[in-house]
Formats: C-alpha cells, sequence, structure tokens
C-alpha cells in the first residue's frame, strides 16, 4: 500500500511539475511553385521530407508531432523540468523515452520520495 501511495506522489509530481519542451514548425511554401501550393493544401512535410495529412500524429525521436494547418507542432515526451529532492536526479533514457528518479550517489536505487 505504501508503494502505491509513492507512485501516485510521484505521477502527480511529473504532471504538476513537468513541463514539455514544444516547437512549431511553420510551413514553407513557395508560392511560385504549384507543387509546393498543392502539397500545403493536402497536409504537412516534416523536416526530413516525409508528407502527412492534416490532424495527423506521429512520433520523431523523443517527439509526439502533430499536423495543423499552421504548421507542424511537436512536444518533448521526456518532461523538462521536475521537482525532486537535492538528493535525488533524473536519468533520461533516449531510446525508450522514459526517465527514472534515482539517488546522485548511488544510480542503481530509485529515489524515495517521502
Amino acid at each position: 500500500m505504501v508503494c502505491l501511495l509513492r507512485v501516485c506522489v510521484l505521477l502527480f509530481m511529473v504532471v504538476y511539475y513537468c513541463s514539455a519542451e514544444c516547437y512549431i514548425q511553420k510551413p514553407q511554401v513557395d508560392l511560385l511553385s504549384p507543387e509546393d501550393i498543392i502539397n500545403h493544401l493536402q497536409g504537412c512535410v516534416d523536416s526530413e521530407g516525409v508528407a502527412h495529412d492534416f490532424d495527423s500524429e506521429w512520433q520523431n525521436d523523443c517527439y509526439n508531432c502533430l499536423c495543423t494547418q499552421f504548421g507542424i507542432r511537436c512536444c518533448n515526451k521526456i518532461p523538462t523540468a521536475i521537482e525532486h529532492p537535492d538528493e535525488c536526479e533524473m536519468v533520461v533514457d533516449q531510446t525508450s523515452c522514459s526517465f527514472t528518479l534515482v539517488l546522485v550517489s548511488d544510480h542503481s536505487k530509485p529515489c524515495e520520495l517521502a
């Protein structure tokens, strides 16, 4: 039961204190190119040249992205700021786009939240 309480406290802290890093990639349309205009009317083209329909979502690295008429909006899946005790630190795994809170003195031990 105590473990469940600690998990709930941790989830609350993540939701309350985390701030996601987001950016918007505005559409680049050459008004002298009919092909560019037609492509823009159909959706978005990401930085890798992949076309996406309006209102479609996808993942790129550790970002969730959305195609809108105003451009591509991407937000980091990994929080950039989490409130935690000084003896703890956040360790990020870019492969799985996840993080854990561990003791600064021993990364093999999870951070105990009071």
